[in-house]
């Protein structure tokens, strides 16, 4: 899909408006819809080649959202079709119409996010056939050439260096576990990115029900949206230094899989009794954010479909957000609300810590039974792993991937691309 902007559209419009609670249909060439409704439009408009958006009457931040949210629905991935689309037409431009000057100084820094919240969306979207640990890193060559250097710790070194959790819970894989970071050179102190990256759940020996099991491919889709994110520095050229971590498995059964009951020691030495192997993202997490820590980093931002819990309490309008530090935290959720990847803030009590105590181990990473807040309990066990280094986890999983109205998956969001893009431009690049 090409991004275009421009002062007069020459293409059927989609005109936003805020006062609309359901888009209207007045011309052939012209719809009216909500300002949260630029997904669902472009998906109805996909029969057009072209479409322009005609933000002229907003804000920027407002129209800034109203063109990704666009871009979100104008998603399509045709690498694994082998006819023609039936569809005369495939929607493959977005014109943005605005003569908004302080929106068209803010252009260059949009299309750097849209572009990284596609190529999430992409990685996302790929079957897991495909998509492997090993994969993944091979599609990483868009970071690489956008000036973004690229380490890989595979499995042998791993083990070397102690990443229990992370072997623990690619143990059952035929495809071995890999630690990637990703390092963008600023010239400040680096911001750590913190992403889970299973390429496949099935729960392990604690498996999934069968019922939308295939959603799970998109359980890497915290470790897409830090890759993405580095793209998009990347490609604005951000003066602040990043690096991300990208904890890289496949959850799977076979004979060299982790049990409940198991004990494994994490990369920051602690030992860690196993409740429930589906609850596989904070065991990689732990690992990757020790890691991040030791880097000291001015703070580390985590993303990872990690919880129903999180489902449960917010749906998918809004990612949990848990912190160490009130001051980021405000941050983090500022930037959700501006980038229109919103958040909402959950606790991390002291009951929550005291409910992880293990009788045979340093701690256990959760806590079985029904009606336990899992996500209050998955942030409390992360916590233990950053040290003094301030620290955000966004627990995505109910935004992923789209809900539409029927019920049905609308595809990958690229959720949390512009939300890291936003907190670093806001709080930390006016340090730099």
């Amino acid at each position: 899909m090409h991004l275009r902007l421009t002062d007069t559209p020459s293409a059927p419009r989609i005109l936003p408006d805020a006062g609309l609670t359901e888009p209207e249909e007045h011309l052939p060439d012209l719809l009216r819809t909500p300002l949260d409704g630029a997904a669902s439009a472009t998906r109805a408009w996909r029969r057009y080649p072209a479409i322009a958006l005609d933000v002229r009457d907003l804000s920027p931040d407002q129209a800034a959202r109203f063109v990704a949210e666009a871009a979100q629905g104008a998603f399509r991935f045709d690498a694994l079709r082998t006819r023609p689309e039936e569809e005369p037409h495939r929607l493959a431009t977005l014109e943005v119409v605005s003569t908004d000057p302080a929106f068209r100084a803010q252009w260059p820094a949009l299309e750097a996010e849209i572009e990284g919240a596609d190529f999430a969306r992409r990685l996302v979207v790929e079957p897991s056939n495909r998509l492997t640990p090993a994969t993944f890193l091979a599609h990483l060559d868009p970071l690489r050439r956008a000036g973004v250097a690229i380490e890989a710790i595979g499995a042998s070194a791993l083990r070397e260096q102690g990443f229990g959790g992370l072997l623990a819970v690619g143990g059952g894989s035929v495809h071995p576990p890999v630690l990637i970071v990703l390092r963008w050179a600023g010239r400040t102190a680096p911001v750590a990115l913190v992403g889970k990256g299973i390429t496949f759940d099935t729960g392990g020996v604690c498996v999934k029900p069968a019922d939308r099991m295939w959603d799970m491919r998109a359980d890497m889709a915290g470790a897409a949206a830090c890759a993405g994110a580095m793209l998009a520095l990347a490609r604005r050229r951000s003066p602040c230094g990043a690096i991300a971590v990208l904890a890289v498995a496949e959850n799977a059964l076979g004979g060299g899989a982790y049990r409940p009951g198991d004990v494994i020691r994490s990369f920051a030495g602690r030992s860690v009794e196993v409740v429930d192997t589906d609850a596989e993202g904070r065991l990689v997490l732990m690992d990757a954010l020790a890691f991040a820590a030791r880097e000291r980093p001015a703070a580390i931002l985590d993303a990872a479909t990690l919880t129903g819990a999180a489902v449960v309490a917010l749906g998918h309008a809004r990612a949990a957000l848990f912190a160490n530090d009130d001051a980021l935290a405000r941050a983090v959720a500022a930037a959700g609300e501006a980038s229109g990847e919103r958040l909402w803030r959950l606790p991390i009590g002291a009951r929550h810590r005291e409910d992880l105590e293990s009788a045979i181990a340093d701690l256990r990473h959760c806590v079985p039974g029904r009606g336990q807040p899992d996500a209050c309990h998955a942030a409390a066990f992360l916590r233990e792993f950053v040290g003094d280094v301030p620290w955000a986890h966004i627990d995505m999983a109910g935004t992923d991937l789209a809900v539409l109205p029927d019920g049905g998956t609308g595809g990958p969001t690229g959720f949390g691309v512009r939300l890291f893009d936003r907190v670093m431009r806001d709080r930390f690049e006016a340090a730099a």
